[in-house]
């Protein structure tokens, strides 16, 4: 779900800056928002799995992004919007790496690399789906669907 998120809104833009009544290149800031705050909030996943404990981070991660996924789906502002994503960040900054951290902790070193590549597939099909799922969305449906398949 975080990989995609990532690269979904890059085909809605325009149809999102038309309802929102904005100019498409206010809405850059959806992107680097999310984007930003993932960069930021990675780095300290690792810590707060050991301080937290891995499933209560991980826990908090996927309600964190499912609370702010639920928010974008509602807002009616570029600001609300900007924020609603800064909060669906936090848990994708999160879910990601604290995710990979309980599969390695699960499986033995012998399975690894069988593991992480069986792991990792998903993540990378999403990054590929994105601006497709996001251009089929906002063609068939409405850009909040975008938000919304996340729930």
């Amino acid at each position: 779900m975080q990989t995609l998120d990532g690269t979904i809104l890059n085909t809605a833009l325009p149809a999102m800056a038309i309802d929102l009544g904005e100019s498409p290149l206010r809405m850059h800031g959806v992107l680097i928002a999310y984007l930003i705050t993932v960069a930021t909030l990675i780095p300290a996943s690792g810590w707060l799995a050991d301080r937290f404990g891995t499933r209560r981070t991980f826990y908090t991660a996927i309600m964190l992004f499912c609370s702010g996924s639920l928010l974008c789906t509602q807002v009616n502002t570029l600001d609300s919007l900007i924020i609603a994503r800064v909060i669906q960040a936090l848990g994708g900054a999160l879910m990601m790496p604290v995710g990979r951290l309980v599969v390695l902790r699960a499986y033995p070193r012998s399975d690894l690399v069988r593991v992480m590549s069986f792991v990792t597939f998903p993540g990378l099909v999403g990054q590929l789906m994105g601006p497709t799922l996001g251009g089929w969305l906002v063609e068939y449906a409405s850009w909040r669907w975008i938000f919304a398949i996340n729930l």
